[in-house]
């Protein structure tokens, strides 16, 4: 091999250089230009908005200023180890797709073995010279010399800068030499700014494509995105059920999906050609929720000047969904109870009975059982409506859904508004430690925000901040813990914490506290955190943040 090189080096004119030294200064003239070209080229780096224009522009600089033709850049191919050109001036498509070499091929494989440049005296006595890119019938009719300049990152070569240039000119050839080798290492650091910028970017367009697939899996499921143990539970406990008749209270806090979920039950069962209604019975007031619910006949009070359908009878055949079942009137309840035990309606204004065969979803974010021993839920129809009981987990449970969910509403509110928004360093840390009193319906509000207040197309840990620390100044509870709300017999119902904990900030001074709080809880995390005042995912995140396992010595 050192043969071979010590032949190339011959037929080269023994102008393979690394670094030698340099022939004597040309013309003043030559500096200037060779100072404009340097400028320029350091103008479009900083101007151009991609490495292609950036590139491109040094490329064309070179040839209308320097008279160095056809210049050309050449990379690595991913499939294999030889060069293809990448980027180029001059040459058409055709002799860029021609460009291709494998590895040690030609000149610019030489070059890029042995990471030294390489001065062809003459092209046309060259034998390494392949002439493949270029034919010699479309160059001119003089000695044409080629140049071809390695990009060395760490001395390491990553490509090949190579161009023609007439022999016979009044420049000389080392001048030539000199702004190329500058020129080349303009092009590496382009080159490696490009490939971190990728590098940090490629995770978003992997989330994208997954969300993608997600949104495509979800939609039979109604978006019910997780992978935590929990919500992995719910949902097993609720396919169990879909395809049946059976009554399901679904329990849980505000924001957890639970009409979700009623969606998922009717769409998996043999109901799921039929209607789907759902209406929430703390948004109704009282005196209208009886006739939206059973209908009413014409003239059946002031106003009435129609027949009209409630909803479950337009639920015939179908499923009807009762949210908030807990603020209905005990005089409804009543109401209710008759249809599900007899399967029969009566509309408002009207004595006859109307057969319905209608499955009956319910869910509250009430405590039912407290309700029922405080008088104000009837016991019958609690355990009419609790055949099975399906409890939903509040999102601080769900280990890991925060992060996509996140990615999940991020991506589809930027496709609603028609925005290109990214997340920032520690966003997604800051939202995993947030005790998300509101659930989903809070997280989705929040990255809405988010996308909407960004500046420069990013969603920046400061902005999270300022939005939790609005949101965490609600003061907000959750359901009494005295009675927990039932759940299926292979779900252990968790106790939910009197109130919800802030969002607090990670601040290094905050170290002695944790760490002391853990000594006086004798190493039991949970009982540091409720000394805190924070919930045990806070405390761990806090912990993990500040890198503390023990206190210092």
């Amino acid at each position: 091999m050192r043969d071979a090189d010590a032949a190339f080096q011959l037929a080269t004119g023994g102008l393979m250089l690394d670094g030698g030294p340099r022939a004597p200064d040309g013309a003043a003239g030559d500096e200037d230009v060779d100072l404009t070209v340097l400028r320029e080229a350091a103008r479009l780096i900083g101007r151009a908005e991609s490495p292609e224009l950036a590139i491109s522009g040094i490329l064309r600089l070179l040839s209308q200023m320097l008279g160095l033709n056809r210049a050309r850049v050449m990379l690595p191919r991913i499939d294999d180890a030889g060069l293809s050109i990448r980027y180029a001036y001059g040459l058409t498509d055709e002799e860029r797709q021609r460009g291709r070499y494998l590895a040690g091929e030609g000149v610019a494989g030489r070059v890029m073995r042995t990471g030294q440049l390489a001065v062809v005296q003459d092209i046309d006595q060259e034998p390494l010279f392949l002439g493949r890119a270029v034919r010699r019938r479309t160059l001119p009719d003089e000695i044409v010399a080629y140049i071809a300049v390695p990009l060395m990152d760490g001395g390491v070569p990553m490509g090949v800068l190579a161009a023609h240039r007439l022999r016979q000119r009044p420049r000389k050839i080392d001048r030539d030499l000199g702004t190329l080798q500058t020129i080349a290492v303009f092009i590496v650091q382009i080159l490696k700014f490009n490939a971190l910028l990728e590098a940090r970017t490629a995770h978003l367009r992997d989330e994208n494509r997954q969300l993608k697939d997600a949104l495509s899996s979800a939609r039979p499921a109604h978006g019910i995105l997780g992978e935590s143990e929990p919500l992995r539970a719910a949902l097993h406990n609720a396919l169990k059920v879909a395809d049946t008749e059976v009554t399901v209270l679904i329990t849980g806090e505000s924001g957890t999906g639970k009409e979700r979920f009623a969606e998922l039950l009717h769409d998996q069962s043999g109901r799921r050609d039929g209607p789907f209604l759902a209406i929430n019975c703390a948004a109704i007031p009282e005196p209208l929720l009886e006739s939206e619910l059973f209908g009413h006949e014409r003239g059946a009070f002031t106003g009435a000047n129609a027949l009209k359908k409630g909803k479950i009878e337009m639920a015939d055949g179908g499923t009807l969904f009762l949210d908030e079942i807990g603020d209905m009137s005990p005089d409804l309840q009543t109401k209710l109870l008759r249809v599900l035990e007899k399967r029969v309606i009566q509309r408002v204004g009207g004595n006859r009975d109307i057969p319905v065969t209608v499955r009956i979803l319910a869910a509250t974010h009430k405590n039912l059982q407290q309700a029922v021993n405080d008088g104000r839920f009837r016991l019958d129809l609690y355990y009419r409506l609790n055949v099975f009981p399906l409890h939903l987990p509040p999102l601080r449970e769900r280990q890991g859904d925060v992060r996509l969910l996140t990615r999940h509403f991020l991506y589809r509110t930027n496709r609603e508004y028609r925005r290109n928004v990214v997340l920032g360093d520690g966003v997604l840390e800051r939202l995993q430690g947030y005790a998300w009193p509101g659930n989903i319906r809070q997280l989705e509000n929040i990255i809405r925000r988010a996308v909407l207040m960004a500046r420069r197309e990013q969603v920046s840990a400061a902005d999270v901040e300022a939005i939790l620390a609005q949101e965490s100044s609600i003061e907000q509870r959750a359901p009494a813990a005295d009675h927990p709300p039932p759940t299926a017999p292979s779900v252990p119902a968790a106790v939910a914490p009197t109130t919800v904990r802030p969002y607090r900030r990670v601040r290094p001074q905050d170290g002695d506290l944790l760490l002391g709080a853990l000594e006086e809880a004798g190493g039991n995390k949970a009982r540091a955190a409720r000394a805190l005042g924070m919930t045990p995912r806070q405390y761990r995140y806090h912990l993990d943040q500040l890198g503390l396992t023990r206190r210092p010595r």
